[in-house]
């Protein structure tokens, strides 16, 4: 591993993003990276730019796009009115998996937050993912609450 540099995700990473999301047994069954990308990929990608509280990030490493996270930063009334972070689609090419860069990124993300003023950071991780969860508990989350999705 070189050194790795994070930016905000431009237009031109969407189809490495996708197949990023895509580069997993959960994300196989969800996404569709085909070419050329649904238009949904693009109408979000260009909902979460056009959003100061969104964050969409790539992780380069020598300038090859090798991970991407997303921060969502929420504005909240509870914890006397404490801004949190919200970390989503996490995903390393599958090739420089255990090499430390999850650890980094992280690290990076949680630099953001403490800069963005987040008190709190939080995430949410598939109940079948118990190397993910490992991880994380490693990182200092805690699995504090149980969480629900219903499909709309």
């Amino acid at each position: 591993m070189s050194t790795l540099t994070f930016r905000k995700a431009q237009r031109t990473d969407l189809e490495t993003i996708v197949t990023l999301l895509a580069s997993d047994p959960l994300g196989q069954a969800r996404e569709d990276a085909s070419t050329p990308l649904q238009a949904a990929y693009v109408s979000a990608f260009e909902a979460i730019d056009a959003d100061p509280n969104q964050l969409l990030v790539v992780v380069a490493d020598a300038g090859q796009v090798i991970g991407t996270l997303q921060l969502t930063f929420l504005p909240n009334i509870s914890r006397l009115g404490a801004w949190r972070a919200q970390i989503e689609a996490v995903r390393i090419d599958p090739n420089c998996r255990s090499a430390g860069i999850g650890r980094e990124m992280f690290l990076w993300a949680f630099a953001q937050a403490r800069a963005r003023g987040c008190q709190l950071i939080q995430l949410t991780c598939d109940h079948t993912r118990k190397e993910a969860q490992r991880f994380y508990e490693g990182l200092g989350f805690e699995a504090s609450h149980i969480g629900y999705k219903k499909a709309l």
